[in-house]
């Protein structure tokens, strides 16, 4: 498993992956520099993530290997669906998933996805529009959000 860092504005993302795939994209408490050498089975990841958040990148093509149950891994395909700049809630998630018993599972799964961004569980919020729990940090949820918001704020002045 080859491993980068990518700094960014919202803090250092970790980036695992092999040749089968991209494994896992976490945010890091600490800060570290960006990687001087990236690993090739990385590079993809590395270029594309910095083009997001540049703002020239709405999709991601990459191949992509998380390891999890057959649920989990139903429920990150589930979260490839929401199109960028576009929200759901847990309760969205369930009943697209066929069951809306589901809820609490789905919102485990999303909880426990691997590859942040790409995977974008930032994406699910609250059924009353709230955020709500996020691996990264709420801070980082709501850039994020932002980030993506077809609705910029101009300046007045």
């Amino acid at each position: 498993m080859k491993t980068a860092y990518l700094a960014t504005v919202t803090g250092t993302l970790e980036i695992k992956g092999d040749e089968n795939g991209l494994a896992s994209v976490y945010f890091l408490d600490s800060e570290i520099p960006s990687s001087e050498e990236i690993p090739s089975e990385l590079q993809a990841a590395v270029t594309q993530l910095t083009e997001y958040f540049e703002g020239n990148r709405t999709i991601f093509n990459l191949p992509l290997a998380p390891e999890g149950t057959e649920f989990q891994n139903k429920v990150w395909n589930q979260l490839q669906t929401i199109p960028f700049g576009k929200t759901t809630s847990y309760q969205q998630m369930a009943n697209q998933l066929g069951d809306p018993k589901v809820i609490r599972a789905a919102a485990s799964a999303n909880g426990k996805n691997p590859i942040s961004i790409i995977i974008p569980c930032h994406r699910v919020i609250g059924s009353d529009g709230s955020l709500t729990g996020y691996a990264g940090g709420l801070h980082r949820k709501k850039w994020l959000l932002a980030h993506e918001s077809p609705v910029t704020q101009g300046s007045l002045f």
